[in-house]
């Protein structure tokens, strides 16, 4: 969902939420009360309506209105985001450059290597020889959905096409219990992996990741499946990973993800957000724990990202270059926004 906030100033700010289902539960929050927390606050003040949204999910009122907690979470974090759009613009500066500075430029890595029906070793070695004619140099791989023999196959592909001198890291998706990661976690080390990420199950997972960063010195990776900083918090507490990717568009806001990013910076951890680079780019580059993002510069696996800006961040030489433009930096697309969205007015 798109959030697009205007300020009695005329200054506009947008902001996300991401969620993996329906998005009808989050507009019936927007049209049955929730803006009452949004119109006629201060967007300088964005902890303030960060925590008047969030708080309402353990309140009478969330159950009187229906409101579900997943919704209000998703849309605090939109909503500040888009305040932070706003102060950013207010100040004029980029976001990067109001919370901290630290470089304009920021790595990138490509996503690829989804499981699609009939595709093949020697599909798999073609996607991977474009990207890399692409001029792409770090590449993440999706496992875990077929037998570990499978996938390890389709890894040492991977490899064959990008060398050793491309970072190679692998996506599990939490499908694996205990004893196969303890197993693959020895089949991956000749890959030489920068990072194994969520490789367990959802149901221990933290517990499990602890016992399993025990066992290796492959730097694990978590977070994105987290709805709280509470529960990015625990990962770092149990010592159970070296990299925390949370998504400031799921939970949190920009006010979450640079409280989370400055925990990361104390505890040696590194952040890779997850998703929305567009977003992400501005905590990463602001921060000296700051990793690198997640991308998808190929417009048939994203075409959102491809298509909602009219000014788009540009890949170039493995960096992600930050537009200088005030606040998140970006213009939205009129075009983008009649293809792809349903507007709903609430004022």
């Amino acid at each position: 969902m798109l959030v697009i906030l205007e300020t009695d100033e005329g200054i506009e700010g947008f902001g996300l939420a991401t969620s993996y289902t329906d998005i009808g539960p989050l507009v019936d929050a927007l049209t049955t009360g929730l803006t009452d927390f949004i119109i006629g606050a201060d967007p300088l003040s964005p902890e303030q309506i960060y925590n008047d949204i969030f708080s309402t999910s353990w309140k009478r009122i969330s159950f009187e209105r229906g409101w579900s907690r997943e919704a209000l979470v998703r849309l605090s974090a939109a909503v500040d985001i888009a305040c932070w759009d706003i102060i950013g613009k207010k100040a004029n500066l980029p976001l990067y450059r109001l919370m901290g500075g630290w470089c304009h430029e920021v790595p990138y890595y490509v996503t690829c290597a989804y499981y699609q029906d009939g595709k093949d070793l020697s599909a798999l070695r073609d996607e991977m020889e474009r990207l890399r004619s692409q001029g792409h140099t770090r590449f993440k791989a999706k496992i875990g959905g077929l037998s570990l023999e499978s996938d390890i196959e389709r890894l040492e592909t991977i490899r064959d096409v990008i060398g050793f001198d491309a970072d190679l890291m692998v996506d599990v998706n939490r499908a694996w219990d205990l004893k196969t990661a303890v197993r693959a976690i020895e089949l991956l080390a000749p890959l030489k992996p920068r990072w194994l990420e969520e490789p367990l199950r959802w149901t221990d997972d933290r517990y499990e990741t602890t016992l399993l960063a025990q066992k290796t010195h492959i730097p694990i990776s978590g977070g994105e499946s987290e709805i709280t900083l509470e529960g990015c918090r625990a990962f770092l507490d149990q010592r159970a990973i070296s990299i925390l990717q949370f998504d400031v568009t799921m939970f949190g806001g920009i006010t979450g993800g640079r409280k989370l990013a400055a925990l990361c910076e104390l505890n040696h951890v590194d952040v890779v957000p997850h998703h929305d680079p567009f977003i992400h780019a501005q905590i990463v580059a602001s921060t000296p724990a700051g990793l690198m993002v997640e991308s998808f510069p190929d417009p048939s696996r994203d075409p959102l990202q491809a298509e909602l800006f009219l000014n788009p961040l540009i890949h170039k030489d493995g960096m992600l270059i930050l537009n200088q433009d005030p606040g998140l930096g970006l213009t939205l697309s009129p075009d983008a926004i009649k293809k792809f969205g349903k507007p709903i007015s609430v004022a």
